[in-house]
């Protein structure tokens, strides 16, 4: 009973009264009980958590728990764009005329992902990173790179598996789910941080207070129960590094690639 319920607060389920009630669990004091149980399944570095377990009042306040200072270091580079969550990269390529190609042996169009907003001409022949957080992962989301945020947009949707099997056997997932899109301006132009929701309703949460003025590394958002970030970077504007591709695993701060400096 124990593993069903903590499992299908994490394997990600279309079912929307799954999400409610799961969502509503993970946020009451009855799911105290449970944080270690969950931490023991899905392997989670609890000494890198920035309190005790005993001190995390509900499921979904240690799911969405910050680290402590300086487990994670942040490229300096100025040019560097770097990975902002912990993550399993699942696709990555140059976006070809808006398409986004062989995310899982899908296709997907950039106006479709960022629903038809007039920004999608800037990205029709940029560079896609698809970033896939699992339950053991660190749940907040960070800036990719400094700059000033111009845009955010929220798009609702449905509550789609993102996982493997989401991502290979159901149609287009990462553009049908609930999105939350933070357009970033910097040096090089801009980048789009496509944050894609999943199991619980308003799974997605920007770090309160908002400011537009950030630094690479900032807290932006998190997610409450796993999901997938969705990086876009502007036409001609962003070089990979050498061994990016799906399969690779990265930290939060870890270099993806180099920005030009000046666009």
């Amino acid at each position: 009973m124990t593993k069903w319920l903590l499992r299908s607060m994490t394997e990600l389920s279309s079912r929307k009264w799954i999400s409610r009630m799961t969502g509503r669990f993970a946020q009451s004091s009855a799911s105290r009980r449970f944080i270690p149980k969950f931490a023991n399944m899905y392997g989670i570095r609890i000494e890198e958590a920035e309190k005790q377990l005993d001190e995390y009042k509900t499921l979904n306040e240690f799911f969405t728990r910050r680290l402590k200072a300086g487990v994670r270091a942040i490229d300096d580079g100025a040019a560097a764009l770097v990975s902002p969550v912990d993550a399993l990269i699942t696709g990555a390529g140059p976006i070809d005329a808006g398409t986004i190609l062989n995310v899982k042996g899908q296709d997907y169009t950039v106006d479709e992902l960022l629903n038809h907003s007039p920004r999608t001409e800037s990205f029709k022949d940029g560079y896609c990173i698809v970033l896939y957080l699992s339950p053991t992962d660190y749940h907040r989301i960070h800036t990719p790179v400094s700059g000033r945020i111009v845009e955010r947009e929220h798009v609702p949707g449905k509550v789609y598996p993102v996982n493997d099997f989401g991502l290979r056997h159901m149609r287009r997932v990462l553009s049908r789910n609930e999105r939350l899109i933070t357009y970033i301006h910097h040096a090089a132009g801009e980048t789009a941080v496509v944050k894609v929701g999943a199991m619980n309703v308003s799974s997605i949460k920007y770090v309160e207070p908002r400011t537009d003025k950030v630094t690479k590394g900032d807290e932006l958002a998190y997610f409450e129960f796993g999901s997938t970030v969705v990086l876009l970077t502007q036409d001609d504007t962003f070089f990979p590094r050498t061994d990016l591709k799906p399969g690779l695993k990265v930290r939060m701060g870890e270099r993806l690639g180099t920005l030009l400096e000046d666009n």
